[in-house]
């Protein structure tokens, strides 16, 4: 649903000359120093990156979601951690207060995450409970009009600097399953909440995460997303279709910026007289790179169209997450293949992108997650 052409493809353009002129050059310091430089980071602000998908009463661009995988078609082009410093804001950090905030959370918190003044954090995963998220550990205890948290959240992605925590805790202990679980808004500076250290990661360097641990940590009790207990998982899960969505188109851009990078590398390097990319068994890996990468934006972008005609989606962006998640490992491997030697060497980009995407198998649901999902959403509209 793009709802003005001429207007998107100028966003667009600018991100994607962002991209190219600003965020490209700047990879391998990112990946140096494991940190976004703040002159890029207030770029970012700047051009609204933090509010892409947030409503334009809160002062976001109110993209819809046809409208941000384009966008993120070209974010996926460059460093993995330029997308992650800005797209918790967009996705899993505001969208639970949008989908099932009071009006008042909303006003509260919303139009500081557009503007990127504040960075958000989205507390699911913890150390005995990542697939399973029905099964979290960590308690909030109604105390007045308090709720004291307590537990740990593990790889808590943007979990260092965050000013803001959607928190997913068990508010009825009698009620093991999804039922118990309820969705909390803690502020950073919340006595309590504890930031752990950094983790040290394969790759994505300059994206950060830690473990986030509440010790007795006082919670106002109108905190509490929506204003009531138990909804807090079925907030997690409407959340996760369009961050799927989103990341499925980043791993799109991934590969295409990886397939612009081994071609080059294809047209240039030459082996018996004439460069690799005449060699077929080269050429063979290219076409099914090009094809995969097509094919996986050609299901982002209908999904994307399904979600804003108001369809439930569910079972397509796992598939798009599944196929995409996917394709990017595939792609990046290819990469690392048609540069031979080369690829190994972190002179090359290939090399820092094939660390790179092996995370987004993994979050949002890793790809097991996603067959299940696709699998039981089949059964329940055969039923239906």
């Amino acid at each position: 649903m793009i709802r003005d052409q001429e207007t998107l493809n100028q966003l667009v353009d600018t991100i994607s000359r962002f991209v190219r002129e600003r965020l490209v050059p700047a990879e391998e310091k990112v990946a140096e120093d494991d940190a976004i430089p703040e002159d890029i980071l207030q770029e970012m602000k700047d051009m609204g990156l933090f509010g892409l998908s947030i409503p334009e009463e809160y002062g976001g661009l109110g993209l819809t979601m046809e409208e941000e995988a384009l966008v993120a078609f070209e974010i996926g082009k460059t460093s993995p951690a330029f997308r992650s410093i800005f797209g918790t804001n967009n996705g899993i950090g505001a969208q639970g207060i949008l989908i099932d905030g009071t009006e008042e959370q909303k006003q509260k918190y919303v139009p500081k995450l557009a503007t990127g003044e504040i960075l958000s954090s989205f507390c699911l995963t913890e150390p005995d409970a990542g697939s399973d998220a029905a099964s979290l550990k960590t308690r909030a205890e109604r105390d007045g009009d308090h709720y004291i948290l307590n537990g740990t959240k593990r790889f808590i992605t943007n979990g260092p600097h965050a000013g803001l925590y959607t928190v997913m805790a068990r508010t009825d202990p009698n009620n093991k399953g999804a039922g118990g679980i309820s969705a909390f808004v803690v502020e950073g500076d919340t006595p309590g909440l504890i930031r752990g250290k950094r983790d040290k990661k394969m790759g994505q360097k300059g994206a950060h995460t830690c473990d986030i641990i509440f010790d007795n940590c006082r919670v106002p009790a109108e905190n509490i997303i929506g204003g009531k207990e138990g909804q807090g998982f079925k907030t997690a899960m409407k959340v996760l279709d369009r961050g799927r969505l989103h990341i499925s188109a980043v791993c799109v851009g991934v590969a295409e910026r990886l397939i612009e990078d081994a071609l080059h590398f294809a047209m240039e390097r030459k082996q018996f007289g004439q460069p690799i990319a005449e060699h077929q068994l080269v050429q063979a890996m290219l076409a099914d790179s090009k094809a995969e990468a097509y094919a996986g934006r050609s299901m982002v972008l209908d999904a994307a169209r399904r979600k804003d005609a108001g369809e439930n989606v569910s079972t397509l962006a796992s598939c798009c997450k599944l196929f995409c998640a996917e394709m990017v490992g595939k792609v990046a491997d290819r990469a690392v293949q048609i540069h031979g030697g080369s690829g190994y060497i972190q002179e090359y980009a290939v090399e820092r992108f094939y660390r790179d995407v092996r995370l987004f198998r993994l979050y949002e649901g890793t790809t097991q997650i996603q067959q299940i999902v696709v699998a039981r959403g089949m059964v329940r509209e055969a039923q239906s």
